[in-house]
């Protein structure tokens, strides 16, 4: 095949395009059939990692044999994009999403600054304010801005908070949060300059849930002592469990106490489209900050994330800035610039990867998705719950089923051999490279947790699941647990 120069011609960019979206057809039509880890051994994942580390040469290369290289570095991978993953929180990432991007590449238009593209960013805004206003029922005036994830997303929130409630003084500021939070929410706190020993891990209840009362009881002991309170974190799904914490109660104390009320609904925050879960998630709206991440239980590729906020000008108070190069550059009609809403300057258009997608397949599409990951979720729940051997402690708030060995007794020997047992399991399960699962602990016992996000898992894959965790759980615990 001859070289492309850097700028190809009609025929040249055809040829090129083709190659690529031929590729992609390709391995989208097969992921129903792809392992789900990769089948190379030790040895030959390191030598592949090796040869991606040569530098680039001086002379033109051949497309079809670089497409070959990148389908080699794709499978050398566990398959985030097929249905057979289940651990962790999966993005399986829409084929529909994936040709906006492209479009999006392609016209490569400035998101900073409203005015460079200022149509493109009132399209950003309308994703931005859908999620504010519709998904998390915030009042007409929320906004907020897509980031590349749940961390800079917090982070923003953080930030925003820390100069809302304390100014310049940050010496004091305390912060509140719970052991299964996410780790992003102590690391943006001390990346905005918050003590590592302000950061307060609040006590959980038996049901792994942030206990209301002794975060009452810590801020108050905090105050006491001259500290500064000014954030509280609840999670709406947290990614060991899908738990939600109590989070009308964790709203009205954060009233009552003048905080700032950060949500974490990077996992669950989707799932208020539906009945179920707008109905377990209550108290989203009552929020100051919201972190979503669409990347998760909205199917969109990895690398898109979102932060609403009930006051928007407290999130360009903490961020705005300008330069005397960027005088001439004048307001967009009432749509913010996303460059004073968060760290970025440099910002792409975000949005149409989220906008065409909901708008050629419409809202209802993904309200059916998700109930279906709730069906499937209680399914599996309760055939766990069945499994002799296996011990399934939680009942599910949305699509993460956790479950373990039980032991033969209470003894601290037993637990020991039941955690190593879990930990076979794990292996044997994810050994057969149909499903993959993850694991977390819980209250210091090692757990295996099944998550069901992607678009493209469905029933019949969670059957399969079902049916091969059931008969490794049987061979585990006929070997292990009585031992």
């Amino acid at each position: 095949m001859h070289p492309f120069p850097l700028e190809p011609d009609r025929a040249a960019m055809t040829e090129m395009g083709g190659l690529v979206l031929d590729r992609v057809i390709d391995r989208t039509e097969q992921l129903p059939t792809r392992p789900a880890t990769s089948a190379l051994t030790q040895a030959a994942t390191a030598a592949l990692v090796e040869s991606f580390l040569a530098p680039p040469p001086a002379q033109p290369g051949d497309l079809k044999s670089l497409l070959g290289r990148l389908d080699e570095a794709a499978d050398c991978a566990v398959e985030t994009a097929g249905p057979g993953h289940l651990a962790h929180i999966p993005g399986g990432g829409l084929f529909t999403a994936a040709l906006a991007e492209f479009y999006n590449r392609a016209v490569n238009r400035y998101g900073g600054l409203a005015a460079i593209a200022s149509a493109f960013a009132a399209l950003e805004e309308s994703v931005v304010r859908w999620i504010a206003l519709d998904v998390c029922g915030l009042p007409s005036g929320s906004g907020g801005l897509l980031t590349s994830g749940g961390s800079m997303a917090t982070f923003s929130a953080v930030v925003a908070a820390r100069y809302d409630c304390l100014g310049e003084d940050l010496a004091t500021g305390t912060v509140y949060t719970t052991a299964f939070a996410h780790y992003s929410v102590a690391k943006a706190a001390r990346l905005a300059g918050i003590k590592k020993d302000h950061i307060r891990l609040v006590p959980h209840t038996a049901d792994l849930r942030m206990d209301p009362d002794a975060a009452a009881a810590l801020i108050r002991a905090d105050r006491q002592a001259g500290l500064r309170p000014f954030l509280l974190v609840g999670t709406a799904g947290t990614t060991d469990t899908g738990t939600i914490d109590p989070l009308p109660e964790l709203a009205g104390l954060a009233r009552r106490e003048d905080l700032w009320f950060h949500i974490d609904a990077a996992y669950g925050g989707f799932f208020r489209l539906t009945t179920r879960g707008k109905e377990r998630l209550a108290g989203v709206e009552q929020a100051d900050s919201i972190t979503l991440d669409p990347h998760k239980t909205l199917f969109m590729p990895f690398g898109t994330g979102a932060l609403v906020v009930r006051d928007v000008a407290a999130l360009h108070a903490a961020h705005d800035g300008s330069g005397s190069y960027l005088q001439d550059i004048g307001p967009a009609g009432g749509v913010p610039d996303s460059g004073h809403l968060g760290p970025e300057l440099t910002h792409e258009i975000r949005g149409l990867r989220i906008w065409l997608p909901l708008h050629l397949h419409g809202v209802d599409a993904f309200r059916d998705a998700l109930e279906e990951k709730l069906d499937l979720t209680e399914q599996v729940h309760a055939a766990l719950s069945r499994v002799p051997g296996l011990e399934v402690p939680q009942t599910p708030d949305l699509s993460t089923v956790i479950f373990r060995i039980r032991p033969k007794d209470d003894s601290p020997s037993a637990a020991d051999r039941a955690d190593e047992a879990t930990r076979r399991l794990l292996e044997r399960v994810n050994a057969h490279r149909r499903i993959v699962l993850s694991s977390t602990v819980i209250d210091g016992r090692y757990t295996l947790r099944i998550c069901l996000v992607s678009h493209r898992t469905h029933r019949d894959r969670i059957i399969e699941a079902r049916d091969l965790i059931t008969a490794e759980a049987t061979r585990t615990v006929s070997h292990a647990v009585g031992g």
